[in-house]
């Protein structure tokens, strides 16, 4: 079921997808070792999504709706749960800017490699 922002709707839906890992670059596999030792544990291994966090690698984080200043924010301040079920994500105060830089190029790496692609956010 698409929202009127033609979106999925979230709150139907589980939190896991199929991700299909890619050759990354060098700041890319730096994210994605930060990444699997600080996100995956509710983001699911190649930010695929899991019981407890939602998938990365998915259409509502695509460049146009969350570009990479949302995830740098999400990740020092927190974020109030507004797509997903899975509650409110706290802060991450051990994370500094540039391990954060280096998971969202892992992120957009593996977004592009299955698919997401940048769509203008409408309101």
């Amino acid at each position: 079921m698409l929202t009127a922002t033609n979106y999925p709707d979230t709150q139907n839906m589980s939190g896991r997808v199929a991700v299909n890992a890619t050759e990354l670059s060098p700041l890319a596999a730096k994210g994605e070792a930060i990444f699997k030792a600080n996100c995956a544990s509710c983001h699911g291994e190649n930010a695929g999504g899991s019981d407890s966090g939602p998938p990365l690698v998915h259409d509502i984080y695509n460049p146009g709706h969350h570009g990479d200043g949302a995830f740098l924010s999400a990740a020092q301040n927190g974020v109030p749960q507004h797509h997903w079920n899975f509650g409110n994500m706290p802060p991450q105060p051990d994370m500094t800017q540039l391990h954060i830089a280096a998971i969202v190029k892992y992120i957009r790496e593996l977004q592009v490699a299955n698919g997401v692609e940048y769509q203008a956010h409408n309101m």
